[in-house]
């Protein structure tokens, strides 16, 4: 399903019988309604950063609703599409944090060096926020973390808001880092996310582990 290094891992969800009705439910989805992301980009984080390239994880709870902006990484937004203020935020605390200044709302660079931006939903219907809830994507997402959780190497887990933070609960291992904070949303992000320094933080963490670090720039 992947052609990567997850296929193996994930074979036994694939097989199952949840994984097969959530199959059925969205492809007929697909069908009748408008869907986001496209149909092709729904497993897109996991082909940007295999399995064993995992550094950071940043758990999100389902895609952006409007037209064309979900592309299968969580916060992020294809090129030209007006930035959604949770990632405003977010490149207000990267710049606050390192001094960087990110105008590409395209966070597929961020992926392609080991952050994986994983939805827990991974599909929604336009204009419907949380539509394809409790359909079975919850079930394949926490196993995704749980199988991360089982790796040795030392990881991120980045958890923002309280959705995000009750996956605490799959983190277990002890190699890894949680950091966690208040949402993005602003709703929330002076409640804490603001002066939470999650990007500077992540690289300390990667770099003390011997890890090389993210590059958080536009590239």
């Amino acid at each position: 399903m992947i052609n990567k290094k997850w296929d193996p891992i994930l074979e036994c969800e694939f097989k199952s019988d949840y994984f097969k009705k959530l199959g059925i439910f969205v492809k007929n989805e697909y069908q009748h309604k408008i869907i986001y992301p496209k149909y092709e980009h729904i497993f897109d984080c996991l082909r940007y950063t295999d399995y064993d390239e995992v550094k950071v994880v940043i758990i999100g709870q389902d895609p952006y609703h409007g037209e064309n902006e979900a592309h299968g990484l969580c916060f992020s937004v294809q090129k030209g599409v007006a930035r959604p203020p949770s990632l405003n935020n977010i490149f207000k605390e990267l710049y606050n944090d390192l001094g960087i200044v990110k105008r590409n709302n395209d966070l597929t660079c961020w992926a392609k060096q080991g952050v994986l931006l994983l939805n827990s939903i991974m599909t929604v219907v336009k204009d419907h926020p949380l539509s394809h809830k409790d359909k079975g994507w919850e079930i394949f997402t926490d196993n995704i973390i749980k199988h991360l959780n089982a790796r040795e190497t030392p990881m991120v887990f980045v958890l923002w808001g309280s959705y995000a933070r009750s996956k605490k609960e799959l983190i277990t291992n002890k190699n890894h880092l949680i950091i966690e904070s208040v949402h993005p949303s602003p709703l929330s992000a002076n409640r804490g996310f603001f002066g939470s320094k999650p990007f500077s933080k992540i690289n300390d963490f990667l770099n003390s582990k011997g890890i090389d670090s993210i590059d958080w720039q536009d590239n």
